[in-house]
């Protein structure tokens, strides 16, 4: 069996969660493998926190590059030092360093018409695994077409409390009462997001129920988290671009409560085991759910939704604008009762409630 493994990770934060049971199964199988990840710059602190993973490699090369010179380069660089390398995403780019290095098993999905870069090439029944967490997990098998053994292992991300207390020292940050994190960015585009207004109201309910509102995202959120804080008329945490990836993560380990978008923080906040709130509009909690037993999600399963688009195509966004706060507070009250360990519920849009 392989005992050199090289994975070719997904760019995106949430897609780089849900890799994780894919790692652990991994090492289900071969306990004693050495599993190198190779992932870009912005998903390394993850990686850090899985402890699956024995190595990094840093992948320079954007969304959309081609650089055919520079991952032959690369390529040729590792050849030798894996016997196998599985590939998450399904483009055809990405199999090249793979090939260029000479792997002797290249596996993953056949993708953008990839046959002889791969040459153990799956291929996909979406129906079978519908969810984007068992399309990566199957890839641990070693036989194509056998059934994916259930239950999954959960994503689970390592918190050290030295790193934890840091963050909370740089940032000038308390944990005094008890906090609800807020994660109103999506990287995917605004159909994705609930709006401003409506985080505002239940912002003020938590806070005169005696909770502190932390704000997390990018420097990208900021107008979603400034645009919060304006419209609640009082203070609230925003941490929107003034944390790094790793610090965010130990941050959100403290949260009693997380509200999300469909987003990567959601995937990382359900990967620490927190209470969290997943507001789905354009998006579909089928495919790319939380992955936790801690999960409440909030959808209105409208008939023009998922659409799976950035922008409303229709213009009115009504998927979120009409998921009200009363829904959501409503939400909040039901997780937080619901013993830690308490199986997951099924999903239950609320309109056919």
């Amino acid at each position: 069996m392989p005992d050199r493994i090289l994975v070719v990770a997904p760019a995106w934060v949430g897609d780089s969660v849900m890799a994780q049971p894919l790692y652990r199964r991994l090492k289900q199988y071969q306990p004693d493998a050495h599993l190198t990840v190779m992932a870009p710059d912005w998903t390394l602190p993850l990686l850090e926190r899985m402890p699956e993973v024995d190595a990094t490699l840093r992948n320079p090369f954007g969304h959309g590059a081609l650089k055919l010179g520079a991952r032959y380069r690369l390529g040729r660089s590792l050849r030798g030092q894996f016997d196998q390398a599985i590939l998450l995403p399904n483009s055809l780019k990405s199999a090249l360093v793979p090939w260029f290095a000479r792997i002797p098993l290249r596996t993953g999905f056949i993708g953008e018409s990839r046959y002889g870069l791969l040459n153990d090439a799956r291929t996909l029944n979406p129906k079978a695994l519908p969810q984007m967490v068992e399309r990566f997990a199957i890839l641990a098998e070693r036989v194509p077409g056998n059934p994916l053994p259930r239950p999954i292992p959960a994503p689970r991300l390592t918190i050290q409390p030295e790193q934890q207390q840091a963050a909370l020292s740089s940032l000038g940050l308390d944990t005094e009462r008890p906090i609800v994190a807020f994660c109103p960015g999506a990287e995917y585009g605004p159909a994705k997001r609930w709006p401003a207004r409506h985080f505002a109201e239940l912002a003020r309910r938590l806070v005169s129920q005696g909770y502190a509102v932390w704000l997390f995202g990018s420097a990208k959120d900021q107008v979603e988290t400034q645009a919060i804080s304006r419209l609640a008329g009082i203070p609230l945490v925003d941490l929107a671009g003034r944390t790094s990836l790793a610090q965010a993560i130990d941050l959100l380990s403290l949260a009693h409560m997380v509200v999300t978008n469909d987003s990567g923080l959601m995937h990382v906040a359900a990967a620490l085991e927190r209470p969290l709130v997943a507001l789905y509009g354009s998006s579909s909690p089928e495919f790319t759910p939380p992955l936790s037993d801690r999960a409440e999600i909030v959808s209105l399963d409208l008939e023009c939704s998922p659409c799976f688009e950035r922008n409303c195509p229709l213009k009115h966004f009504d998927c979120m604008e009409q998921l009200d706060s009363n829904l959501v507070e409503a939400a909040i009250a039901r997780t937080l009762t619901k013993p830690p360990g308490t199986p997951a519920s099924p999903y239950i849009p609320i309109a056919s409630v």
